[in-house]
């Protein structure tokens, strides 16, 4: 198990982590910033410039997840991660790749006030007047906007503690007891991470206007299609019929047509496949109405016009799309090798 402590820089998430090591039997301290600043040695500082900061890099997201796991193979556990997250996309990719290796989340925010914040973070002092070089309150306000931005989601995903009236030994208790009692628990999916190619069977549902129905998947970044691997042994449209009603809760009764099949090349860590995309048809109002979603599995849904797919999808999955389009209103599906087709 992981205990991720939240928050903005200036909530007292390092030093409750500390007090958790006695308060939590096996555990143990692990901080992602570790590995950022081993990556901020090694790469070009032009790449870390152009991600945004180590965060932003993708393989510092794919080697927090591995180090967590490896780390579990050595201490018995939880780990005690004390580190701000607040980019939605980075929680789903990182709490997805860790409920892939079977490693269990609690999420805690530890929240104050912005005006406390600013005090603890150095940006002011005890009369309210700012503090420090003009560097630090330009990093200290762009952070603290971050993490006003990301409040909304954070509340809604994490267990709060108000750590403003708190000592850090007590903020670590209410913690300690959060976790005992299950408070923060992520119930993500639990995908496990491919071995080999796989096969996935996608279903393009349209409403009346002829916008597709995207999902916002709780465990990957980006949206989706409704959709997943094809089973061992099972038929790719009926695998797609399969995940639409265990996703979205429709039963579709007709077997759905192909509009596309894309052989996505390797990428490292990936292995790439088979990708089939299927035309669902067009929804009633009363399926629309009824839509449901597994609460651990996808957080959202929404019909978008071609044009607003294009800032939702991530680039693979939005070409798939408009390719797909394109094979829908020509009546012909479309073959295609690494996005582009051929034959």
């Amino acid at each position: 198990m992981i205990v991720w402590l939240n928050g903005a820089s200036g909530a007292g998430k390092s030093t409750a982590a500390r007090h958790l090591l006695d308060l939590l039997p096996g555990s143990t301290l692990y901080d992602p910033g570790l590995v950022g600043s081993e990556l901020r040695q090694m790469l070009p500082a032009a790449r870390l410039e152009q991600a945004g900061g180590y965060q932003g890099l993708p393989s510092w997201r794919r080697l927090v997840v591995d180090t967590a796991a490896a780390l579990l193979n050595e201490v018995p556990g939880p780990l005690i991660t004390p580190m701000p997250l607040l980019r939605q996309e980075y929680r789903d990719e990182i709490f997805g790749g860790l409920a892939s290796r079977r490693v269990s989340v609690r999420h805690v925010l530890l929240h104050a006030e912005e005006t406390i914040l600013r005090e603890r973070a150095g940006l002011t002092d005890r009369t309210g007047n700012p503090a420090g070089d003009a560097a630090a309150q330009q990093w200290g306000r762009a952070h603290l906007e971050s993490y006003e931005d990301a409040l909304g989601w954070l509340k809604q995903d994490a267990h709060v503690i108000d750590t403003a009236r708190l000592t850090p030994r007590e903020t670590a208790e209410r913690v300690a007891e959060a976790v005992r009692t299950g408070a923060g628990a992520c119930d993500i999916v639990q995908t496990p991470e491919p071995t080999a190619e796989t096969l996935a069977a996608g279903v393009l549902l349209f409403d009346d206007a002829d916008r597709v129905l995207l999902v916002d998947p709780t465990y990957k970044p980006g949206w989706e299609f409704p959709g997943g691997v094809v089973e061992p042994g099972e038929p790719p449209a009926r695998a797609g019929l399969r995940e639409v009603t265990e996703e979205l809760g429709i039963r579709l009764h007709s077997a759905p047509r192909l509009l596309v099949l894309d052989w996505e090349p390797p990428k490292p860590p990936g292995f790439g496949g088979l990708r089939m995309l299927f035309d669902g048809g067009r929804l009633a109002g009363e399926q629309i109405r009824d839509l449901l979603l597994p609460g651990p599995e996808l957080r959202d849904w929404r019909f978008a016009t071609e044009e607003e797919a294009a800032d939702m999808l991530p680039p693979v999955r939005w070409n798939r799309l408009r390719w797909a389009l394109r094979a829908r209103e020509q009546g012909r599906p479309l073959n295609l090798e690494a996005g582009v087709p051929v034959g």
